[in-house]
């Protein structure tokens, strides 16, 4: 899922480049400082998660998944009484980490880039669309962390938050929400019954160069407590002289030196609004909507429920699906990718451009359409 670059956001990443101010520290940016405390206001409102969150602003989203799984280690260790951060892992109580069959490789990646290994986790069953089944949730205890997800990369599913948050909390675990894509969708009043219960979990991480449509490379973290992310995040020792406005920006996230990569997020959220953010979100999905429609009329497949703005679509057997694929790539009207779900071949549409218009649905439809009689017919 690629997004676009929106008008306002772009020429901010051009003024942002060329001031070449370090966002690290306020002092350092004073401007980059005021407009990330402004976003995160904005932002925890249009998501409608915690009002006191703590939001870092970072690369991507396994930068924000890696930053918001270290808050939850050090938040679930601290309550065993041991100090991850001064003591590390060695002799540490064990950490259970709960992820979903389908969950994605960059918390996979985050994981063991935290020391949590990507092997030694618990999985758990999901349905036909990729969600995380509550009923299958182990039992909890000791240290714990769950990660689950709104987005499913190939179907655009969305775990149960609420239903894994209410079991996970009853035992004392930590619910991390990987919403690279789908986190969006609270933002939009016709997709946000996708998203129920969104905030009763404790992180959140999302990308805003996906469905925000800001240049690269921009990501977002954001914590329930700010003071668990600060103490993953920050330094040990006093580093110059600083005032803590909202906290002193690289308390938040990995990086010290950074870009100000808050101002083309701001001006994406200033120049869209409010009602301008859900009706891109709510136009891309109706957009996957008609895709899925229109090729389930033409006869072809399509493999998943189409809640969001990805559509799954086979064109027959796995050979014929991938040079379809391949055809409609060369032609080069639109670009779409090939995966693989549930052991079926498919092509992959994900709709997340503020550009995309009825026109360029209309022509990447014939496009996909025309390819694929080609091979229907016996004809290349």
């Amino acid at each position: 899922m690629v997004g676009g670059a929106l008008p306002a956001a772009l020429a901010a990443n051009w003024l942002a480049t060329a001031w070449d101010q370090n966002a690290g520290m306020a002092v350092l940016s004073p401007v980059s400082a005021a407009l990330e405390t402004i976003t995160q206001t904005w932002l925890l409102d249009l998501l409608a998660l915690p009002a006191e969150a703590g939001v870092g602003f970072v690369t991507g989203a396994t930068m924000a998944n890696l930053s918001a799984l270290a808050a939850a280690r050090h938040a679930v260790l601290e309550r065993v009484g041991w100090d991850v951060e001064s003591q590390g892992l060695f002799g540490a109580p064990p950490i259970t980490v709960v992820v979903g069959d389908e969950v994605h490789v960059s918390v996979l990646k985050a994981l063991s880039l935290l020391g949590l290994g990507r092997e030694r986790l618990v999985r758990v069953s999901v349905d036909s669309q990729g969600r995380m089944r509550p009923e299958a949730l182990p039992t909890l205890t000791g240290p714990t962390i769950i990660c689950t997800q709104v987005g499913n990369i190939s179907s655009g599913a969305c775990d149960p938050v609420d239903e894994i948050c209410a079991s996970a909390h009853d035992a004392g675990a930590w619910v991390h929400v990987d919403g690279a894509l789908g986190l969006w969708l609270a933002a939009a009043p016709a997709q946000a019954h996708l998203v129920r219960g969104l905030a009763s979990a404790d992180s959140w991480a999302t990308d805003a160069h996906k469905w925000l449509n800001v240049p690269y490379d921009s990501g977002l973290v954001i914590c329930r407590r700010p003071e668990h992310l600060r103490a993953a995040m920050s330094v040990s020792a006093a580093y110059l002289e600083q005032q803590d406005v909202r906290g002193e920006p690289y308390h938040y996230t990995p990086e010290m030196s950074r870009r100000a990569r808050g101002v083309e997020i701001w001006a994406a959220l200033r120049s869209l609004g409010r009602t301008g953010l859900a009706d891109l979100i709510e136009r891309n999905c109706g957009y996957a909507t008609h895709f899925a429609a229109k090729l389930r009329g033409a006869g072809y497949q399509v493999l998943n429920e189409v809640v969001s703005n990805q559509v799954l679509v086979s064109f027959g057997d796995a050979d014929t699906t991938r040079q379809v694929i391949a055809a409609i790539q060369a032609e080069g009207t639109c670009w779409c990718g090939g995966t693989v779900w549930h052991g079926q071949a498919a092509m992959r549409i994900s709709v997340s451009s503020w550009a995309t218009t009825e026109e360029d649905v209309e022509r990447s439809l014939a496009a996909m359409l025309r390819n694929a009689a080609k091979f229907q017919s016996g004809r290349q």
